[in-house]
């Protein structure tokens, strides 16, 4: 019991101490970005750019396929429990709410954790096994400013952006089912979309996304950055950056809905 309890205690600790950790390079990356210029260390815009085609453009095609599959995959759903009582032709209600609110975020958030954060963490590993960051500090390159701004920037700005894509494409894909199922127009179905949300709903969807993007950024780069033990290191840091990146998402999903819906 006494090795129990001393397990969970130095577990918890060791948490709160990343968590610590993670909070300061969030704010140092800030800090970088706002007076990086004057001190003639500026975060690297070509590099920003650079990730932000890693993490956005080059996501989009699977974005698109998962983007679609949701979509009919909640139409599907809708029009089968709606159907038990007569109410098909009110499934676009439940679905450009959930997809707006829930499911386009949480969708996006779930792959780019598992596409550019584990990608990021092992990036960020490597390098530290191999002294590539030491080496950085040696020149006076200031690692926060040139490693982890560029990658936060870049998610911050394209997993939003994917997100408003993935809600738009999931709603196009749910319309084209509906309209053929219900034998009606998409044109119809777009107009009944359009007067159910307003812009809280799509304002809650934007906002989860930006916390997902900090979370998965900021976890990748922790757990790259503490890793130890060589190449399996490496391996390791990146599987627990991943499953610490979704139980995040997940668990914050949770807290923002139950929080902004009060």
């Amino acid at each position: 019991m006494l090795r129990l309890a001393e397990n969970i205690g130095r577990t918890t600790v060791r948490g709160f101490d990343e968590v610590g950790y993670a909070c300061g390079l969030f704010a140092e990356s800030m800090v970088w970005l706002v007076v990086g210029r004057s001190k003639q260390q500026p975060v690297r815009m070509p590099s920003v750019f650079a990730q932000m085609m890693q993490v956005g453009v080059h996501a989009l095609p699977i974005t698109t396929l998962l983007a679609v599959t949701i979509g009919i995959m909640l139409s599907i759903q809708s029009l089968y429990s709606l159907g038990l009582f007569g109410a098909e032709s009110f499934a676009y209600v439940g679905i450009a709410l959930s997809v707006t609110r829930e499911f386009a975020p949480l969708i996006i958030g779930i792959l780019i954790a598992g596409r550019s954060g584990s990608a990021l963490a092992a990036r960020l590993a490597t390098m530290t096994i191999n002294q590539e960051v030491d080496a950085l500090r040696v020149m006076g390159i200031y690692p926060v400013r040139y490693l982890v701004a560029p990658a936060l920037i870049s998610t911050i700005v394209m997993v939003p952006a994917l997100t408003v894509w993935a809600g738009v494409v999931s709603i196009l894909a749910s319309g084209l089912y509906i309209s053929a199922a219900l034998d009606s127009t998409l044109s119809a179905y777009l107009t009944d979309v359009i007067g159910v949300l307003s812009p809280n709903d799509i304002m809650h969807g934007m906002g989860k996304s930006v916390l997902f993007a900090v979370l998965i950024a900021l976890i990748g780069v922790v757990n790259g950055s503490l890793v130890s033990g060589g190449a399996e290191g490496v391996g390791r840091a990146t599987t627990r950056a991943v499953v610490h990146s979704l139980s995040a998402i997940i668990v914050t999903d949770m807290i923002f809905a139950f929080i902004v819906t009060r």
